[in-house]
C-alpha cells in the first residue's frame, strides 16, 4: 500500500464516526464527495434496499475507534 492510499484510508477512518452519524440523520448528502463509494469499496458499508448501511468490517472499525478514544 502506497502513502496516498495509507492516509486516504487514514482520514477515511477518521471521518468514519460522523458518517455513520449522518447516516443516522438521513443526511448521507452531507458525507464528503467519494467517501461513500470508498467506503463501499473497503467493505466498511453496503447499500441494501436503496439505502447505506455499515458490515460488520464497519462496526469492527467503530468499535475499535471507540477503544481508542478512551
Amino acid at each position: 500500500m502506497n502513502i496516498l492510499q495509507t492516509t486516504r484510508r487514514g482520514a477515511l477512518r477518521e471521518a468514519l464516526p460522523a458518517s455513520v452519524a449522518m447516516l443516522g440523520r438521513r443526511k448521507a448528502c452531507d458525507i464528503p464527495a467519494g467517501y461513500i463509494d470508498d467506503y463501499v469499496a473497503l467493505d466498511w458499508m453496503e447499500w441494501h434496499g436503496g439505502g447505506l448501511r455499515l458490515t460488520i468490517v464497519g462496526k469492527n472499525i467503530l468499535q475499535e475507534l471507540a477503544k481508542l478514544a478512551r
